[in-house]
């Protein structure tokens, strides 16, 4: 993360979003989510298709994840490193607090935008932190999160860009902040070619956020695991993709 700049990743993410098909619900504001995308895909930025392919399914299996967690029932979603994910309006349910959790300058530049756009975000409470820091959990009751009721926790795209130890802390920070039946999808790197993993670091590097560890869905299992979570089964095509759900028992 470039020192007191929103994060150039998080807005290629959000650009890419807006050419993808996603996940139906009967609630929600899904103009909303989009005319923030508009609004950051208006400054250019060079798509690369593997990459177009992969955060294709990304988007699709978090969206299915969320979709599925409020149809459920759930009334909190931790959205850790938010960036300009715009879940909380596409999917938004009444009596669901969403919690987004993220560095303070990129923050800050969605909520301008949102500013600008006309665009009223009740349900969203923001809580700016660096994730390197621990109190993560503190700062998650301090906005009135529930720790004695189930919630569902997203960090997607995120563990890349931190090094293991910060998000085995972080991953205790979210089950301390966790009650019983909630659950925390991560996505963790699916790239296992040696020349593929260079060529992603050199990019993110060039834009000054570079990624700091490459661990696997098998790996961040077993980080998750030490941290308190219980890994959870997923079809092979989703393990194969980076993409991990744990369950706090």
């Amino acid at each position: 993360m470039r020192s007191g700049a929103p994060s150039v990743t998080a807005q290629h993410v959000a650009a890419y979003r807006l050419s993808y098909d996603r996940e139906p619900a009967p609630f929600g504001l899904p103009a909303d989510d989009e005319r923030l995308a508009r609004d950051i895909a208006s400054e250019a930025f060079e798509r690369n298709e593997r990459m177009d392919l992969y955060l294709r399914a990304r988007t699709a299996f978090f969206d299915r994840v969320v979709v599925t967690a409020l149809e459920r029932g759930v009334t909190q979603v931790v959205v850790v490193a938010a960036g300009y994910d715009a879940r909380a309006l596409r999917y938004a349910k009444p009596g669901v607090t969403w919690f987004e959790v993220d560095h303070p300058a990129t923050q800050a530049d969605k909520r301008e935008r949102l500013g600008r756009l006309g665009i009223d975000a009740p349900d969203i409470t923001y809580i700016a932190v660096d994730l390197v820091q621990p109190g993560l959990a503190e700062a998650l009751a301090e906005h009135a999160h529930n720790a004695a009721t189930p919630s569902l926790m997203l960090a997607e795209g995120l563990i890349v860009y931190l090094d293991e130890e910060v998000v085995e802390s972080m991953a205790r920070e979210l089950r301390a902040a966790a009650a019983s039946g909630s659950r925390l999808a991560v996505s963790a790197s699916p790239i296992v070619d040696e020349e593929r993993r260079r060529r992603f670091a050199a990019s993110v590097e060039a834009i000054g956020e570079p990624a700091r560890s490459h661990t696997s869905a098998t790996e961040t299992q077993q980080l998750l695991e030490s941290a308190g979570w219980r890994s959870t089964d997923l079809p092979e095509p989703a393990h194969a993709a980076g993409f991990v759900v744990a369950a706090a028992a």
